[in-house]
């Protein structure tokens, strides 16, 4: 008996650490005081000679999260050995990595081996969208980083499915429709290569014409974008390119969705009429926006003594 409460004694200690870790605003107060300003400062500077960063941010800090949670494994370079998820298709065009690097270089020096790679992507993610107008949060922070990434756990929802296919990834996370289409709303200050959308403007499901549900003043206008044969790449919110604010659902109900799932988040019945109160009211997308960022950072976090503190983020 008294071998058995040792055990458990024992068994309780170890996890104990592990079951009480959480994340938490304010988790850097003691260990790193200035780690919020510091990431801040870094946005600050790019942001100030690249507004795009606001997208490329956002991009990087949901693909990040959707394969093996918010763990900062899609910065991790490829080795002889192994293939990282940077190498994925859906990768491939994701940029902002020297601005997570100049961060981490940045706390370093300060703070050494305090604040992980996950936190600044959340943190820097938070920075960027405030500096383009969009909505100021408390971000929790305590994450550590995982020490994983593989090319083929990469799977990502794609901008072809339809919003029921679209919406079972975002489920299997724990996020709901109106999470969903919230966190699309990204997109208003976002882009998209032609090659994803290409079809909707000529041969549309191969019926040789452009997606009926596609403006046809769109049509030309990305058309004559698309023109050039290197694959560019053209704004999903056609009026308020850099802003952050709820013209992209505005712009979806008047048939001027780029990709095939913006447009469906309008048409279709499971969503229409969540896009339908934010296009009517900015102020309610700003606060779900706030709600659901802080909720997708949450998915599948390291905490405690989990994972690692990485120094090079790479």
């Amino acid at each position: 008996m008294m071998r058995m409460k040792i055990i458990f004694v024992l068994y309780f200690t170890i996890l104990l650490p592990l079951a009480l870790a959480k994340l938490k605003v304010g988790f850097y107060k003691t260990s790193c005081p200035r780690a919020e300003s510091i990431v801040k400062a870094a946005v600050q500077k790019r942001f100030n000679t690249d507004k795009s960063i606001t997208a490329a941010l956002l991009r990087m800090h949901f693909h990040d999260c959707f394969v093996r949670g918010c763990d900062a494994s899609i910065l991790i370079d490829s080795t002889n050995k192994s293939r990282s998820e940077k190498e994925s298709g859906p990768n491939l065009t994701v940029r902002g990595y020297e601005l997570i690097d100049e961060a981490k270089k940045a706390l370093e020096k300060v703070c050494p081996s305090k604040v992980s790679c996950a936190d600044i992507i959340t943190l820097a993610t938070r920075d960027s969208v405030v500096l383009a107008g969009g909505p100021s949060y408390d971000v929790p922070t305590g994450r550590r980083d995982g020490r994983v990434s593989n090319i083929n756990e990469v799977n990502l929802p794609g901008p072809s499915l339809s919003v029921s296919q679209a919406f079972q990834s975002f489920k299997d996370k724990g996020l709901t429709m109106d999470d969903m289409v919230t966190l699309l709303g990204g997109h208003t200050v976002g882009v998209a290569h032609c090659s994803f959308f290409s079809d909707r403007l000529t041969n549309f499901q191969g019926t040789g014409k452009p997606d009926p549900s596609m403006d046809a003043g769109l049509v030309t206008k990305l058309k004559g974008i698309c023109g050039n044969g290197s694959n560019p790449t053209a704004f999903l919110d056609q009026g308020t390119s850099f802003r952050f604010d709820n013209e992209y659902y505005r712009q979806i109900r008047a048939k001027k969705g780029v990709m095939k799932i913006d447009q469906e988040l309008a048409d279709d019945r499971l969503s229409s009429g969540i896009v339908s109160r934010f296009a009517s009211n900015a102020n309610s997308f700003r606060t779900r926006f706030a709600q659901a960022m802080v909720k997708m950072g949450n998915i599948q976090v390291l905490v405690g003594n989990a994972g690692e503190i990485r120094k090079n983020c790479r």
